[in-house]
């Protein structure tokens, strides 16, 4: 999974702020749409959460910024998982600049799967903890 992008954008002028760089808001949004294509690898697919009644709620995110993005410029995000539980998971994407390869930012986010009507946190099916543990990185490769 770390060798695919999880989202490929640009980084529109309407995106950016008084600076010209892009805005926060931006690299958090963009981040998003990454976790739910991470979250498909891992079997985690609308077709589940609509079918099971199960969600994935965003429970701590920490976002480091590195260089800039610009208006133009071509984002790749890459995601890794790190840490698997009953009923959580940890994951890191990494933001670069497509073109030159440079780290623009890295976000560290936990995640609880949680039953939708109780809204509590619910075990991740065992067929779930499969496909992950597959995708767990090794500390070292993070």
């Amino acid at each position: 999974m770390e060798h695919e992008a999880t989202y490929r954008g640009t980084v529109y002028p309407w995106q950016c702020d008084h600076v010209g760089h892009m805005n926060i808001m931006w690299y958090v949004g963009k981040f998003d749409e990454a976790n739910w294509n991470l979250f498909a690898r891992l079997g985690l697919t609308p077709s589940y959460l609509r079918a099971s009644g199960r969600g994935m709620a965003a429970v701590q995110q920490n976002i480091t910024y590195r260089r800039e993005l610009l208006a133009g410029d071509i984002i790749e995000v890459r995601s890794h998982l790190l840490e698997l539980r009953g009923k959580s998971i940890r994951f890191r994407h990494d933001m670069t600049n497509a073109e030159s390869g440079e780290m623009a930012a890295f976000c560290d986010i936990t995640a609880v799967h949680m039953d939708r009507s109780l809204r509590k946190s619910a075990l991740f099916t065992d067929a779930i903890r499969e496909i992950a543990l597959r995708h767990l990185v090794e500390p070292a490769q993070a």
